[in-house]
Order: structure tokens, then sequence, then C-alpha cells
């Protein structure tokens, strides 16, 4: 008897047969509820904001969709609900959510809390400022005895005391918990500055009655690797990165939501790698029986939410209010000189 067919036999005798594996608790409770409850920000324009219907629309908002197409094969069966960034983290512990896209920066605190599950990063970010342009000026170097806008809670306030006291600079804080309030007080005048993540300060500037009276100073003080999270789960976990795979993925080899249906029907012809990604015998099948969750995720994630070029471009690209240019971003795949590695799907 070969060592194979020995190590096999064993797991027979000892019940450990290979079979598909069960949900962690929070995705059987998931599958139990038929939904996915995914917390994002309450209006940050191109991320998460609210549509004429109500229903949130916007970038981190389709991780939201992507995980309820992979566990669900249904992309819609997801209960988004807008949460400011104090009580978003606390919500998660609690159990109120199962997981949050909302531009939550990946610390070594914030990682090491055991009721938390950061999963990987969606976007890649840094902290700068916003002025008025009547203030003229060129660098925050020139902001010497300003008063700042910041958000309670967050990363924005350790970061500003580390860069400001490393360039002997003197300012003052106004912390803000509600995001409205924030806005105000920095559009009426309160506040000289407003110094938040550089992507959602350009989502900011878009609330204000004449966007274009402001501008973005061109310093970057901080690294942000903004994440999805969720509650601690192993095969929630899994679901959810290798999703995130899934779409950079596609991206690499040229498949988007437009011609997912053309791949899969000509599947035999596509390379090795594109199989395994949408064959229902592949890797990505495998995947599913383990995992527990819908047998054609990744062709559902694809023809439901897109790849990631898809999303991207969507909602925060040339064609959109924020005009990101993505090239000038990390936010690219390896191959393109960015920051986003694909994972093999094998």
């Amino acid at each position: 008897m070969s060592i194979r067919m020995l190590m096999a036999a064993t797991l027979v005798a000892a019940g450990l047969a290979p079979m598909a594996a069960e949900a962690g608790p929070v995705l059987d409770q998931i599958k139990k509820d038929g939904k996915i409850i995914c917390i994002v920000n309450p209006k940050s324009p191109g991320f998460s904001v609210p549509d004429a219907q109500g229903v949130f629309q916007g970038f981190n908002v389709d991780f939201c969709r992507m995980a309820a197409a992979a566990i669900f094969g249904d992309a819609s069966k997801v209960d988004i609900r807008g949460v400011g960034f104090s009580d978003s983290l606390k919500t998660l512990v609690a159990g109120g959510a199962h997981m949050a896209s909302r531009s939550l920066t990946v610390t070594g605190t914030r990682d090491a809390d055991p009721g938390l599950a950061f999963i990987t990063p969606t976007f890649f970010d840094g902290q700068g400022f916003m002025v008025a342009k009547s203030m003229g000026l060129k660098s925050a170097s020139e902001l010497n005895g300003a008063t700042v806008c910041a958000e309670e809670g967050s990363t924005t306030l350790l970061n500003l005391a580390d860069w400001f006291s490393d360039h002997k600079i003197k300012y003052q804080v106004e912390n803000f918990t509600d995001m409205t309030a924030r806005l105000q007080a920095f559009f009426s005048g309160k506040c000289d500055v407003m110094s938040n993540d550089f992507t959602a300060l350009a989502a900011n500037r878009q609330l204000a009655e004449k966007p274009d009276a402001y501008e973005l100073l061109p310093d970057m003080i901080s690294s942000e690797p903004l994440a999805l999270v969720s509650r601690p789960d192993t095969e929630l976990q899994k679901t959810l990165f290798w999703s995130f795979q899934v779409m950079l993925t596609a991206e690499q080899y040229g498949i988007n939501q437009k011609n997912i249906g053309e791949i899969v029907a000509k599947l035999s012809s596509q390379p090795a790698a594109v199989q395994r990604l949408f064959g229902d015998k592949g890797a990505a099948a495998d995947m599913a029986t383990k995992l527990g969750i819908a047998p054609n995720w990744t062709v559902e994630i694809i023809r439901q939410v897109g790849n990631y070029a898809d999303v991207f471009d969507r909602h925060l690209g040339p064609k959109t209010a924020l005009a990101i240019d993505r090239a000038k971003t990390p936010n690219r795949l390896v191959k393109d000189g960015g920051l986003l590695i694909t994972y093999p799907i094998r």
C-alpha cells in the first residue's frame, strides 16, 4: 500500500475523510439570515453615499456586494448601513455587523484587537491637508499656528501630532465625531485646514457649496492602507480575501463585467489560470466547497460587481467627480508598478 493510500485509509478510519468544510459561526449565521450586514461611511462621495432612492453606491460599497455575490451568488443579499467612524469598529466588536468597507486604516493596535479581523487593503492612501484657495498656501510647512479640523478617535490625530512635532510647527485641533459638524466647521472658516486621507478630502471637497474654492496641498504625511474588516471567523475572512483576489486576477487577465459571459462561454480556449478561476471543476470550485459558499462565486463576483478596474473607474476614475488618475496612485496591479499583488488561485 502506498503512503498516500495508507494516509487516506487512516483518515477514513479516524472519521476524518475529506469533505466539504462547514462554514465558521459568523458565516453560518450570515447564510442562515440570508444576508451579510456591511458598514460603510454614511456620506463619502465616490466611496459610499446614498443615491436618489436611498441605496448606497460607491467604491467601498461594491466590496460589500462582492461579499454577497461570493457567499450567496447574489450581490443584492447585503444590508449596507452607514455608520460613523467612531462607532464602526465598536459595532463590529459588539456583533452589530459582519464586515466593514469604509476606508479603515490597518494599524498594529487595531489588528491586535481580538474582536476584529483586518482582511486586505482595497485602497492605498495617505493623509493630507485641504485649505481654502484664498489662503494662498503652497505647502503644509506654512501652517504654523493653524487650527485643524479632524475626526475624533481616528489615526488622523496621531499623524498630525507626529508631523507637527517633527516639523516644530504649532497648531490647534478641533475634534469632531460627527462628519457633518466637522465639514460645517471647516467650510464656515472655524478651522483653517482640514486633515484626512487624500481620497476622503477629495470626497469632502465635493460637499462644499463651491468645491473649486478649496484645494489639497501636495504634502502626504502618512501611509494609510485602507482595508476590509470583519468579525473574526476563519471562513468569512478567507471568503473576503479571496473574493478580492478574484477581482484582481480577473483584471490581470483582461476579464471584466462586460466580457465575463463570453469568457465563460469559451472557457476551454482560455489560459489555464482562467479555467481554474471560472471552471466548475477548477481550483475556485474546490475553494467554494471547502468554504461553503456559492459554487459559481467567482463568475458572479465579476458578472454582478466587476473586476477591480471596473469598480475603480466607475466610482473614482477620470469620468467621475473625484477624477482620480489611478496611474498616479499605488492602486495598480504589481505588473503595472502598483501595490496590488495577485495571489495564485490554484
